[in-house]
């Protein structure tokens, strides 16, 4: 029997009940219906439940999720998804300032770090961070400070903590060969074809067709798979972003951010605009302001003028301050700047985000992430290991705060030896002909596209 995950209208319904207290909607005549059907909880990891529900739930399912959407929520005008609204609330929306375009040594070294921050998280994606402790502490890596491993930690701790199924085999220091496929690398390379094809003019729309003709729908998940499936269903952007998706505030917006950061040096309001285009295919309120601040944050970081903490306070400026981002963003840089421990920090974001909070869900993750580089101070192999080690989706988290810190090294040279060699500079990928290409290549390529008129 196929479960094709992130589809089912009776998990959907689940993640729907939980998104709709958390952006401000009261479910709960609604979730009662479901409950007294038979409805039950999405799987906490999965991204379908094992069995196929009766009909009779489906079709209700499909029903609740229609009525959950026409819900009103308190937190409409704090959280707009209108790019105009967004600007309107936020008071130092910044401005552009003159900045060369970084070189391409300067974009390999973040192409890299994006690389190394996925692949140091892949082993361990879905794990509790008790288990990526424990896992690390087998061999002697914890607190991290290179790739996982499988050789020396005993069966019975495998058995408890199981390495992520898909990458198990290309993601350990023992079978590195080259970067494996990830999604978290696939959206970068698509949005360099979007801007080669349409130019920093780009439209939802055009997101939309690329993603239609060049990416594989088994490559997409959580709020990518459900607006592929409303696309294909007839449903045009922007609302495709909406109908039936549950996980529009997750971290799928972010992980696609990078290229508009990049290619925006010294103008985080321009970065934040495309990242904003880009996400509303698929992603509202937050979901889309992560995005946004990843790539305004990558902007000020390209200018190679600013350390991380100016970086992170230019990405905060795009988010409305009355948002929940917003406090998480803030949340989490006191809590860097406070704790010596960086595991502190961990216990400190865990109780407050994980049990309101699915483990994909951006605020939590872009938290940690904030958390991490501020901890580390920018430093390429702290920030990435830190990221990684708090847990949640660490592969992305990881791969965003690699990104960031990077960048911020300024040059492939710069990030250790240990973690580039294994990638042999090639990566791996079903976007185009894009497989094979190696990140030296994948600099020039996005230089191409920042020096553009």
């Amino acid at each position: 029997m196929l479960r094709l995950t992130w589809v089912q209208p009776e998990d959907l319904l689940g993640h729907e009940l939980h998104q709709a207290r958390l952006d401000g909607r009261e479910p709960s005549r609604i979730e009662a219906r479901w409950r007294a059907a038979g409805g039950l909880e999405p799987p906490e990891r999965a991204g379908a439940s094992p069995n196929r529900a009766s009909r009779y739930l489906r079709l209700l399912a499909e029903d609740l999720l229609d009525e959950l959407a026409d819900l009103p929520s308190k937190l409409a005008e704090d959280e707009p998804t209108d790019l105009a609204k967004i600007k309107a609330l936020c008071p130092d929306w910044p401005t552009q300032v003159s900045a060369p375009t970084p070189t391409p040594l300067t974009l390999e070294a973040s192409w890299l770090g994006r690389a190394i921050g996925c692949l140091l998280g892949k082993p361990v994606e879905k794990l509790p961070r008790d288990g990526i402790r424990a896992l690390a502490k087998a061999t002697g890596n914890w607190p991290l400070t290179t790739y996982f491993t499988a050789r020396g930690v005993p069966e019975d701790l495998l058995t408890q903590y199981p390495w992520n199924r898909r990458s198990a085999t290309t993601s350990l220091a023992e079978n590195i060969d080259g970067m494996p496929e990830d999604d978290d690398l696939n959206y970068p390379l698509l949005n360099l074809l979007l801007l080669g094809r349409h130019g920093r003019t780009f439209t939802t729309t055009d997101v939309a067709q690329l993603w239609l003709d060049e990416l594989p729908p088994g490559r997409t998940f959580t709020a990518e798979r459900i607006a592929f499936r409303n696309l294909l269903t007839g449903i045009e952007p922007p609302h495709t972003a909406r109908h039936r998706n549950p996980f529009r505030e997750w971290i799928g917006a972010l992980i696609r951010a990078d290229v508009h950061g990049w290619t925006n040096p010294g103008d985080p309001a321009a970065a934040a605009a495309q990242a904003h285009r880009d996400a509303r295919l698929t992603h509202t309120a937050n979901g889309v302001y992560a995005a946004m601040f990843t790539a305004a944050t990558l902007a000020a970081a390209a200018t190679g003028t600013h350390d991380i903490h100016a970086c992170l306070h230019t990405g905060r400026t795009v988010v409305p301050p009355r948002s929940r981002l917003a406090r998480a963003i803030d949340h989490a840089l006191r809590s860097a700047r406070r704790h010596q421990d960086f595991d502190d920090v961990v216990d400190e974001l865990h109780a407050t985000y994980s049990a309101t909070h699915h483990w994909v869900h951006a605020v939590p993750n872009t938290a940690l992430i904030v958390a991490a580089l501020t901890h580390a101070d920018g430093d390429f192999t702290g920030s990435v290991c830190r990221a990684v080690s708090g847990g949640w989706d660490t592969d992305s988290a990881g791969a965003t705060a690699g990104s960031i810190a990077g960048l911020l090294a300024g040059t492939p040279g710069a990030l250790p030896d240990r973690w580039r060699a294994p990638l042999k500079n090639r990566l791996a990928t079903t976007v185009a002909d894009f497989d094979g290409t190696g990140f030296d290549t994948l600099a020039h390529l996005t230089y191409l596209e920042a020096t553009r008129p």
